[in-house]
């Protein structure tokens, strides 16, 4: 009789137990920050659906960013970016989910940020309000990065503002740095973005002159300084006259293995004859899944007409198969029907040497129009995202136009 009592209330003890542990993500709104060198990076998680098997989004102003793999076990959850072959891992307690994004760098090598986040909390950078009259950063904005080894590059920044809200963009000459959203506050500007792959903040003071200067972050390690005047005339160089053939070489060819590790050749049969798009692109690249979220239904609609696309993969991995694996999660998860071949590492000098017809890459995305004769008619350096607003839509009209007198 002792022992069946004392199992009995055993197992009333383990009942109490598993009840206290909480199941799933309550729903709404979740406060994030990212702990980066230079600060906390924040930003807004919406969580909807059932606790056990949520929906998750990251916002950045008017993107949404979907985590397409939540895994909910008790009271640890993670939200896997599949595409990037990233993820954070957290457990939650009480209102407060704390762990690890874990950003796949080059090599294979990994940074790990801290993360957290709190539920119930809807603000980004500051919870009360801001001074009756911020200043003033909406516009056009000609700016300058210098990392930390003297390396530097001239970018175009646009924002817009309503009260201390601010949004916008900055475009480089390699590629644009997406959706940010922030504040301005006590004289500074602060802007954030998280998109699966890239961590970025920015901070500025706004000066006398009303110029900005301060401090940009990216993951675990990287730092710029950066300065920026107005300049409603800024521009960066042409993205078509970036990239070029060397002299001496008349045909662009390559020959690299698809995901089971068969050659593929730009002047293979299946290709002859037809209007050929060559993207040199990463799976880690945000502004490369861009490009392909665009280029996909794109090729859908074109194919029949003759039109072919060959991804040139450059991953993160030096391993063939880990490469593969990463590419066709990417493939799958945008519902890509184009060709990826591995061409290689993603560091951009070992790159450039895979395809050593051409000046250099300078970008991922690059991107390569052939026509049916099997010449190159023009080469794209870098990508205009729809966080750019009518940038991308230009740039759309500009690609279907080309493509379509391609195809005629």
């Amino acid at each position: 009789m002792k022992f069946a009592y004392r199992i009995f209330v055993l197992t009333i003890l383990l009942a109490a137990c598993a009840e206290s542990v909480p199941v799933g993500l309550e729903t709404g709104t979740w406060r994030v920050s990212l702990t980066l060198p230079g600060g906390e990076l924040p930003l807004t998680m919406e969580v909807a659906g059932p606790p056990e098997s949520p929906q998750v989004h990251f916002i950045n102003g008017a993107e949404r960013v979907s985590v397409p793999d939540v895994r909910i076990d008790g009271n640890r959850a993670a939200f896997v970016f599949t595409g990037f072959n990233n993820r954070i891992d957290a457990t939650l307690d009480g209102d407060v989910l704390e762990g690890t994004l874990t950003l796949v760098k080059l090599h294979g090598e990994e940074q790990h940020i801290p993360f957290r986040a709190v539920h119930g909390e809807s603000y980004r950078f500051f919870s009360d309000k801001a001074e009756d009259a911020p200043p003033d950063v909406a516009g056009r904005w000609a700016m300058r990065f210098v990392d930390d080894e003297g390396g530097a590059y001239n970018a175009v920044g646009e924002f817009e503002q309503d009260g201390k809200a601010v949004t916008g963009t900055i475009l480089t000459p390699t590629g644009d740095y997406r959706f940010l959203a922030g504040s301005v506050r006590d004289g500074r500007l602060y802007l954030s973005t998280f998109d699966g792959a890239h961590a970025y903040l920015f901070e500025a003071d706004v000066e006398t002159d009303g110029s900005l200067s301060g401090d940009y972050w990216s993951g675990a390690t990287w730092h710029e300084d950066w300065t920026a005047q107005r300049d409603e005339q800024a521009a960066l160089p042409d993205a078509t006259t970036m990239t070029w053939l060397k002299e001496g070489y008349d045909e662009f060819d390559f020959t690299f293995p698809n995901l089971e590790g068969e050659p593929v050749s730009l002047s293979d049969p299946q290709f002859a004859g037809e209007v050929v798009i060559v993207t040199l692109a990463g799976s880690w690249c945000p502004n490369c899944r861009d490009e392909a979220v665009f280029m996909a239904p794109f090729y859908e609609e074109n194919r029949d007409r003759g039109l072919e696309i060959i991804a040139l993969m450059y991953e993160r991995f030096d391993e063939f198969e880990k490469a593969a694996e990463t590419t066709r999660r990417w493939r799958d998860e945008l519902g890509i029907e184009y060709e990826p071949l591995i061409a290689g590492i993603s560091a951009k000098d070992e790159a450039s040497r895979t395809l050593p017809m051409l000046n250099g890459i300078m970008a991922f995305p690059t991107t390569i129009f052939v026509n049916r004769a099997g010449k190159v008619r023009l080469i794209h350096t870098g990508f205009t995202g729809p966080g750019t607003g009518e940038h991308y839509e230009e740039f759309k009209r500009e690609f279907t136009a080309l493509v379509d007198m391609l195809l005629a």
